[in-house]
C-alpha cells in the first residue's frame, strides 16, 4: 500500500465510483455434484470451526499457512505444502491432525475425531475438490438524492471569496472579525459595550490562550505598560508558551478520541499514548502546517523522512488510527478488526471531512451523500492498516497480536 493510495481515497471519497455487481470467486472447479456436497458438508464447517482463526485471509495466517482456500493449502506455509492431493500420507495436513509429532499439532488445543480424521484423508484422496464459487451480488444505484445533497452540503461545497459587511459606525471596529460582530449587532439594535479594563483584559485572554490564570507579577507588568503594542506582546508571549500547545491541543485530542486506555467492556491501559498526546501538543507549539498534521495522522508510517527522528515523529503521529475504544472481549476476530476500521472511517470522516461516513456501513447513509459502496472502498484502505497497541493480551481464543508488545516499532 503506498502513501497515495489511502490520503487519495479520503479526498475522492465522495467520487467513487459504484459497480453495478460484485462478483465473488473461489478456487477449484468441482468434478462432481457428490464431491461437492462432501466438502460442503464435511470439509468446509471442519476448516471453519478448527482452522480459519489462525490460519486465514482475515488473521495473520500464523506459519506462513492460509487453509481458506485450496491454493492457500497447496503452497503451504513455513513447514512446506500443507495438501497433496490425491495423497494423503504425503500430506502434512494429515500428519498434523493425527497429532503423532510433538512438533505438529494441530488444532493445538484440542484434538480432531477418528471420523473427522477420515474425512479429511478422503478428502484430499480423491483429489482435494475445492468448488469454485461465482455468485453476483446486486449492489444497486446510489440514491437519486445524492446529486442534489452533493449540491446543498456544505461539507463537498468549495471555500468562496467572504467579505466583511459594511457597518455604518467604521471607527469601532478594529478588523474585518469585528466588522462581521458589529453588522449583527447593529441589524438588531445593539450597541457594543465599552472596552474591558487592563486587569480584565489579561485575565480573559490568558486564560483562553493558555487554560491558566495570569500571575501577579504578569498583570502587573501588562497594566504598567502603556505602549500601543502591550496587548499583542501579552498574546505574543501566550502564543510562545508551552501551555499554549497543552490547551488548545486537547481540543483536537477531543475530535481524536483521545484516551489512554480500551474503554469499552474491560478496560486495558495503552501505555504509549502520551507520545501522541505530546505529538499533538508539540504540533501547536511548533506551529506545524495543518495539511501535515493531517497527512502525518493519516499517513505517517508511508511518508518519506529526513531523519530517525522525523520517522519516528510521522509513526507516532499514526495514533491517530491507533486509539479510541476497542472491544477486546469480542471474540470473532473478523467482526474485531472490522470493527476498529468503522471507529477508524468514523473519526476520520468527521474529524477532516465533516461527515458521517459510518452510516453506510449497513446501508446507504440516509442523509449524508455516501452510498454504501464508497463506505466499503474506503474500509478496504483501512483494512490493510496493522494496529499495534503495546499490551499483551491474546483474543479470540489464540492468535490475534493487537496488544503484542513484539509487534511495536523501535523509536530512536
Amino acid at each position: 500500500m503506498a502513501f497515495n493510495s489511502r490520503l487519495v481515497a479520503l479526498v475522492l471519497f465522495a467520487l467513487i465510483l459504484s459497480m453495478p455487481t460484485l462478483v465473488l470467486a473461489q478456487a477449484t472447479p468441482p468434478k462432481d455434484a457428490a464431491a461437492v456436497e462432501f466438502f460442503e458438508k464435511k470439509i468446509r464447517p471442519l476448516f471453519a470451526d478448527n482452522c480459519f482463526n489462525c490460519h486465514s485471509t482475515n488473521t495473520n495466517s500464523r506459519g506462513g499457512l492460509r487453509v481458506d482456500d485450496r491454493n492457500g493449502l497447496i503452497t503451504g506455509g513455513d513447514h512446506g505444502a500443507a495438501i497433496v492431493p490425491g495423497d494423503p500420507e504425503r500430506s502434512l495436513l494429515i500428519k498434523a491432525v493425527r497429532q503423532t509429532d510433538n512438533k505438529l499439532k494441530m488444532p493445538p488445543m484440542k484434538q480432531l475425531s477418528e471420523q473427522q480424521i477420515a474425512d479429511l484423508t478422503k478428502w484430499i484422496q480423491d483429489g482435494a475438490v475445492w468448488p469454485k464459487v461465482e455468485f453476483t451480488l446486486p449492489i444497486g444505484d446510489p440514491s437519486p438524492e445524492y446529486e442534489r445533497l452533493r449540491n446543498e452540503h456544505w461539507a463537498w461545497q468549495p471555500f468562496g471569496d467572504v467579505k466583511a459587511p459594511a457597518v455604518r459606525v467604521a471607527d469601532w471596529a478594529r478588523d474585518d472579525i469585528d466588522r462581521f460582530i458589529q453588522a449583527e449587532l447593529e441589524e438588531k439594535g445593539l450597541t457594543p459595550v465599552g472596552d474591558a479594563g487592563k486587569v480584565a483584559l489579561i485575565r480573559r485572554v490568558t486564560f483562553d490562550v493558555t487554560g491558566l490564570p495570569p500571575t501577579l507579577d504578569e498583570i502587573a507588568s501588562f497594566v504598567k505598560d502603556d505602549s500601543t503594542t502591550a496587548f499583542e506582546a501579552v498574546v505574543d508571549r501566550l502564543l510562545a508558551s508551552a501551555a499554549f500547545g497543552e490547551r488548545w491541543g486537547r481540543h483536537w485530542l477531543d475530535v481524536a478520541r483521545y484516551g489512554e486506555s480500551t474503554g469499552s467492556a474491560r478496560n486495558l491501559p495503552y501505555p504509549h499514548a502520551w507520545r501522541y498526546r505530546d505529538y499533538v501538543i508539540d504540533a501547536f507549539n511548533n506551529d506545524k502546517p495543518y495539511d501535515q498534521f493531517i497527512r502525518e495522522q493519516i499517513a505517517g508510517d508511508l511518508l518519506p523522512a529526513n531523519s530517525d527522528s522525523q520517522r519516528d515523529e510521522q509513526l507516532i503521529a499514526t495514533g491517530f488510527l491507533a486509539l479510541g475504544v476497542k472491544d477486546v472481549n469480542q471474540r470473532y476476530k473478523v467482526r474485531f478488526v472490522m470493527d476498529n476500521v468503522d471507529e477508524q472511517i468514523d473519526t476520520v470522516s468527521r474529524a477532516v471531512l465533516g461527515l458521517t461516513a459510518s452510516c453506510a456501513r449497513c446501508h446507504d447513509h440516509k442523509f449524508d451523500p455516501i452510498p454504501q459502496t464508497d463506505y466499503y472502498a474506503l474500509a478496504g484502505i483501512f483494512r490493510s492498516t496493522d494496529l499495534c497497541a503495546g499490551v499483551r493480551n491474546k483474543m479470540g481464543g489464540g492468535g490475534l497480536d493487537y496488544y503484542d508488545t513484539d509487534l511495536l516499532l523501535k523509536l530512536g
